[in-house]
């Protein structure tokens, strides 16, 4: 009987190295290979470019593999116990950075078998990060793209996404990392704001920038860009126009609109005096969703009901009852809106949502409560939190800043210490 051989794999770009691995491994008996999930991989690094049924095809189809299972967790400890390898086989490359403690773990759960460890040396001078690198600048389609999000609903406990009203900000989105705890961390998505898109052109936000002008911004986001993007299209407009939106938005590879269910000429929502604001009724907000969801050519794209009933003052009450309703005319996700300094209320409506049997992914635009922490979200079942507006807030303060030094001194010197070198920006571009 052949021994056991196990390979853990994400399989996103195959190169070289990984058949090497592959090829050594199935030497030494019957080859499964554990392909990291899109949960699984999304734990620890950005969500991959191929999706799970994807990266399966390619891996059941390389000659060497004898089977292939999912891996659900960066941790083989599960597969490793149910199928008790005589062999891991795995490149010495996890010796040292974010798979070390993984390592570690195998090593221990082997030794209760008598399991064996064999680290093939790492191929050199090539790199899945860097391939990837390589792809990301090439860019992505509408089709992958769009789908991003509803995979990372389907993988991620919390999806964060940032505001980005032009390319720069949508670059900063694309580009930024952070390692916090041996783990890479991001923002997963990009909002298309239309208080944002109105403000950085000089216009109040009462949907005096058009849908096309802001789509054409978006164009431009995209084409430095791979990551998704949702986009706030207020309360839709007239319903007979909105079909046309929503292919446009659908076909240009947005993944989400967010529709609000207020009628007549926009006023922001996070302004005290809402007394002229009114709220639409269930029945023609629900048809509103309808017309949306029957205007998509494909499933990826999300149509996102936002609830005012909060804004208004009204109770959680009539909030639970519209996202009820919402959810049975076909809403994908509900946003639950709140100008109060705090979640209490949004906490009382997702609980309460929770138990329901319509319940679908909640989100939070926490510009209001911003001390809450993302893991609070989480505990309430909040699955993406949006962060609205700071993008351009942070520009604007630190232009004005900026502007100031070099009327008080005269010149551009002391504006130089807290801006953005002239060769950072242009690599930046460039790069």
């Amino acid at each position: 009987m052949k021994k056991k051989v196990y390979v853990s794999l994400s399989a996103d770009v195959l190169h070289e190295g990984h058949i090497n691995i592959i090829k050594t491994a199935s030497k030494y008996g019957y080859l499964i290979i554990g392909l990291l999930t899109d949960e699984a991989i999304s734990s620890y690094r950005r969500l991959p470019h191929l999706n799970y049924k994807q990266r399966e095809y390619i891996v059941k189809n390389i000659k060497y593999v004898d089977e292939v299972i999912p891996q659900k967790s960066l941790d083989h400890t599960g597969n490793l116990i149910k199928i008790k390898p005589d062999y891991v086989v795995h490149g010495d490359d996890w010796k040292s950075g974010i798979l070390k403690e993984t390592r570690k773990q195998v090593l221990k759960t082997l030794k209760r078998w008598g399991g064996v460890l064999i680290e093939p040396k790492y191929t050199k001078n090539i790199s899945s990060k860097k391939i990837k690198e390589k792809i990301i600048k090439l860019g992505t389609t509408p089709d992958i793209r769009r789908s991003k999000l509803k995979r990372l609903l389907n993988s991620k406990k919390l999806i964060r996404v940032l505001e980005a009203h032009n390319p720069i900000s949508g670059m900063i989105i694309e580009n930024l990392q952070i390692t916090k705890s041996g783990k890479l961390d991001e923002f997963d998505g990009m909002w298309s704001s239309s208080l944002t898109d109105s403000v950085s052109r000089g216009m109040p936000d009462n949907q005096s920038v058009d849908y096309s002008t802001r789509i054409n911004g978006i164009s431009e986001i995209f084409n430095v860009t791979t990551k998704p993007l949702i986009f706030d299209i207020d309360n839709g407009g007239q319903i007979d126009h909105l079909k046309f939106v929503v292919k446009k938005l659908d076909s240009l590879g947005v993944s989400a609109l967010i529709m609000e269910d207020k009628i007549g000429l926009k006023k922001n929502s996070l302004f005290k005096d809402q007394s002229n604001v009114k709220q639409d009724t269930i029945n023609n907000f629900t048809n509103k969703i309808k017309k949306a969801k029957n205007s998509l050519v494909g499933e990826d794209f999300l149509i996102i009901s936002r609830i005012e009933s909060l804004i208004l003052n009204k109770p959680v009450s009539d909030a639970l009852k519209r996202a009820i309703a919402y959810s049975k005319a076909g809403a994908d996700c509900i946003m639950i809106h709140s100008k109060d300094k705090d979640p209490k209320k949004i906490f009382e409506f997702s609980k309460k949502f929770l138990k329901t049997k319509h319940f679908k992914p909640l989100i939070a635009v926490p510009s209001s409560y911003s001390k809450t922490y993302e893991k609070q979200l989480i505990k309430n079942g909040f699955k993406i939190v949006i962060y609205a507006n700071h993008m351009l807030r942070a520009a604007h303060a630190s232009m004005i800043d900026t502007a100031k030094k070099i009327l008080i001194h005269n010149r551009g010197y002391e504006a130089e210490k807290n801006i953005t070198s002239i060769k950072d920006i242009i690599e930046l571009v460039e790069n």
